[in-house]
């Protein structure tokens, strides 16, 4: 691996830094300690700071030369509401909150590259270190951008990186075009009038309405969308009824949609939304229908992807490079700034859980898993990533501006 040696030098208290991170996490919207602890070695290292965009924000801001060329690079901070099981030293100290998904990993990767830039300043232009709160299901990109993010940070481009578990460590991964999928949340009630499970033809029964939605909403992925295009419905809860000899007055279906594509989301709800009215109607039913678009689906720009791969292969060799990855339903509101700005999102692999010290759980070191823990192995190679991909950037002349 090519690896910057000041990075190297730094790499014992970036471990500290993330560790720090990692016993006192914080849940979306609430990383108060979390964003001091940014801040404050942001202005350690001279580097002047935005504070309270999206609430809890950061953004450093480190300028070199007189070009006029500027990249966001960003890093989420918050904490999933779940308890962790490990019992290492920097365990979770706040119960029921845990770094479980690598974020305290990814805000101490941009910080080891904003020590190293606003010592080295080898690079031409402004390079924007964005430390965004709530993107475990809080919308904080979202929040940043409408807070002014870009119209006070005018960058040309914008990049994100997340680790990824199972991926051989230190490699990365990437694909142009979509990459994660869209983020949606239904929820429909079937009303009908309950009564006796003895006579139900006194009644309309919304659990056999239910029922018939649910099956014919399967259709709407094997038989209206094009079977090249993937998504995914999936009904995750039938809530109805509180006693065996009563049918209820309402039942209730709540689940997710996941697409790659705003026009597969588009033609999926209006075919869940037909499909639900029509049925309850021919049933003498009622419905109440919601659908709720939480993330936009993850899509990442060829050329801002091809410039990426080559800063990465540069790092660790051709060889521990998947320029092909393949996209995973699983999704990042990274996604909304993606819409706004030309950029690439990449993973970076985490390796199979052996870093784990002892003390871990028993479970695997998966994402959202309670015996996670990030592998500061990374860290100097995530923030070497950082600095070169700027350094590489900001040395184009070609660079819009």
């Amino acid at each position: 691996m090519q690896l910057l040696d000041p990075i190297m030098q730094f790499q014992a208290e970036l471990q500290q830094i993330r560790r720090d991170i990692h016993a006192h996490p914080e849940l979306c919207y609430e990383e108060q300690r979390t964003a001091d602890v940014v801040a404050a070695k942001l202005t350690e290292w001279g580097i002047p700071i935005l504070l309270g965009m999206g609430g809890t924000g950061v953004v450093g801001i480190i300028k070199n030369g007189n070009s006029k060329r500027a990249i966001g690079l960003r890093a989420d901070m918050d904490a999933l509401p779940m308890q962790e099981i490990n019992t290492f030293a920097h365990t979770s100290r706040n119960d029921g909150k845990m770094h479980a998904c690598g974020h305290d990993g990814h805000t101490a990767m941009l910080l080891g590259a904003a020590h190293y830039l606003s010592k080295q300043r080898d690079f031409d232009g402004t390079v924007y270190l964005i430390f965004q709160p709530a993107e475990e299901g809080g919308g904080g990109a979202r929040k940043m951008m409408e807070d002014g993010l870009f119209a006070q940070c005018p960058m040309d481009a914008v990049y994100g990186m997340h680790n990824w578990p199972g991926m051989e460590f230190g490699s990365f991964g990437v694909t142009p075009g979509p990459m994660m999928a869209s983020s949606n949340e239904f929820e429909v009630i079937v009303s009908g009038k309950g009564g006796h499970a003895a006579q139900p033809h006194k009644g309309i029964d919304p659990i056999m309405v239910a029922v018939q939605i649910a099956q014919s909403w399967q259709t709407i992925i094997s038989r209206n969308k094009n079977p090249n295009d993937a998504a995914v419905l999936s009904i995750t809860q039938i809530h109805a009824g509180s006693a065996t000899n009563v049918i209820p007055d309402h039942a209730t279906l709540i689940g997710t949609v996941r697409t790659f594509s705003l026009e597969v989301l588009d033609l999926i709800e209006q075919r869940m939304r037909e499909i639900a009215q029509h049925t309850a109607s021919a049933f003498d039913a009622e419905v109440q229908f919601a659908f709720n678009r939480n993330y936009p689906p993850l899509i990442n720009h060829p050329q801002q992807t091809a410039e990426a791969v080559a800063v990465m292969q540069s790092i660790v060799g051709a060889q521990r490079v998947n320029a092909q990855v393949e996209p995973t339903m699983s999704a990042e509101d990274f996604a909304f700034m993606l819409q706004e700005k030309p950029g690439c999102y990449v993973f970076i692999g985490n390796g199979d859980g052996d870093h784990r010290s002892s003390g871990h759980g028993l479970g695997p070191c998966n994402l959202h898993n309670p015996s996670y823990d990030f592998n500061d192995a990374l860290l100097p190679i995530g923030a070497t990533y950082w600095v070169k991909l700027a350094q590489a950037l900001l040395a184009r002349q070609d660079m819009e501006k």
